[in-house]
């Protein structure tokens, strides 16, 4: 099966050159590519075109769908790695959506691109395909937390929590709106021995003066409990928009 991607535009893939906004590699020149599909549905997430088509009735704070023609498009591995290689970066961000979805296309991709350092961000629900897994440096794993408006049960898969903690490629990355998903970080960390060490933490938002104000106090904790704050520096450089 090809790929899935999200678009920029009607009929244009979402991969890009930038840098990476959040998590570890915070300020590093990387290209790009966004996947449509994902299996949880966040109340506030902010790629909600890769999800949310027309239909879908999960709730999101926005209330708006997409026409899924408009803002999905299938692509070959091929191609989709000559439009990656084109750009002439070191290091690959795969995101999405949920990119473990499609692992083994994404397997198909890479062999493509010899060389190319490899972050994927996702979720944390899925687990690594043994035919994608040697081929990436790091994972950028999102948990989920409460406030998102998904059930534990399917955001917070116990198993995924421990093999994540136990995977020295895994940062942790939660978005955090109020004093009290930072508990439940904690209480997540100790129940699944997340060490504090791999633990990012990131203000929920879509705009640099939201994510300013929730930052100052996201500080304070990162300081007291011996944790990261993640910026998401593409929000304050280039606005809340698509190829960026």
């Amino acid at each position: 099966m090809p790929l899935t991607l999200a678009t920029t535009t009607p009929g244009e893939p979402e991969i890009f050159a930038s840098i990476q906004g959040e998590g570890p590699s915070a300020g590093r020149p990387v290209a790009f590519i966004r996947l449509s599909r994902c299996n949880l549905a966040c109340r506030w997430c902010d790629t909600p075109y890769t999800w949310h088509f027309t239909g879908d009735a999960r709730p999101h704070r926005g209330g708006e769908t997409y026409d899924r023609p408009a803002n999905q498009l299938v692509l070959a591995e091929e191609e989709a790695a000559a439009r990656i290689a084109a750009l002439g970066k070191p290091r690959l961000v795969i995101t999405g959506g949920e990119p473990l979805l499609q692992a083994p296309a994404l397997a198909r991709m890479l062999a493509h691109l010899p060389g190319m350092a490899v972050e994927i961000e996702t979720n944390g629900t899925v687990a690594p395909h043994p035919a994608l897994d040697p081929l990436v440096a790091q994972y950028n794993v999102s948990p989920k937390l409460a406030h998102s408006g998904n059930p534990a049960e399917l955001a917070l898969p116990p198993e995924r929590l421990d093999a994540w903690a136990a995977e020295p490629r895994a940062f942790l990355k939660f978005v955090v709106a109020e004093p009290g998903d930072v508990d439940e970080v904690l209480q997540l960390a100790e129940r699944h021995g997340i060490p504090r060490a791999r633990i990012w933490l990131m203000a929920e938002g879509t705009d640099p003066a939201t994510l300013a104000a929730r930052e100052a106090w996201i500080a304070e904790r990162c300081i007291a409990s011996n944790l990261t704050l993640s910026k998401r520096l593409h929000i304050e450089l280039f606005g809340d928009t698509r190829g960026t």
